[in-house]
């Protein structure tokens, strides 16, 4: 087996960085803070500096969050990068869950570290309900978990004896 093979893994995580830091610099450059920029009747483009976790949980904290959710990306980040080494290649599923939760990960962490708050800029809404803002890191870091989850039935429904 060929590293490049071996290793695919790791294109996939450098294009969710790559993907994510894009966007958020077209947003850092293009769209005023808190101006939304319909795009569809359901979707507007939304610059908003997000200080808390994933959908803006505990933004309003007062700091302290920031070391705790950048702590634990790198701690995420560090572990999800042990375990890809240690998944066989054939598992294809899992190693491309990972890496999409690896890839928005380091996107938010990097947002952490230079901006100290993550760049969320996508806005869903129905009427006058809104889903929190969020981007390309969180929705990666989101089909990768629901990927996760699914090989985790999988496997559970494999070792579950037949009716």
């Amino acid at each position: 087996m060929t590293f490049v093979k071996k290793h695919l893994w790791v294109l996939l995580v450098i294009l969710v960085f790559t993907l994510d830091r894009v966007t958020k610099y077209l947003v850092l450059n293009y769209l005023v803070l808190e101006e939304p920029v319909p795009i569809l009747p359901i979707l507007n483009l939304l610059f908003k500096f997000n200080l808390g976790a994933a959908f803006s949980f505990l933004d309003q904290a007062g700091g302290w969050q920031e070391w705790l959710f950048g702590s634990v990306a790198v701690g995420v980040s560090i572990f999800l990068i042990i375990w890809q080494l240690k998944i066989p290649v054939k598992y294809l599923w899992l190693k491309t869950a990972n890496a999409l939760v690896l890839g928005g990960t380091l996107g938010n962490l990097y947002d952490r570290a230079v901006y100290h708050k993550v760049i969320d800029f996508i806005d869903f809404y129905f009427r006058h309900w809104h889903y929190p803002v969020f981007n390309i890191a969180d929705s990666a870091i989101c089909i990768g978990a629901a990927m996760l989850i699914i090989a985790m039935l999988r496997e559970e429904k494999k070792k579950s004896p037949s009716s």
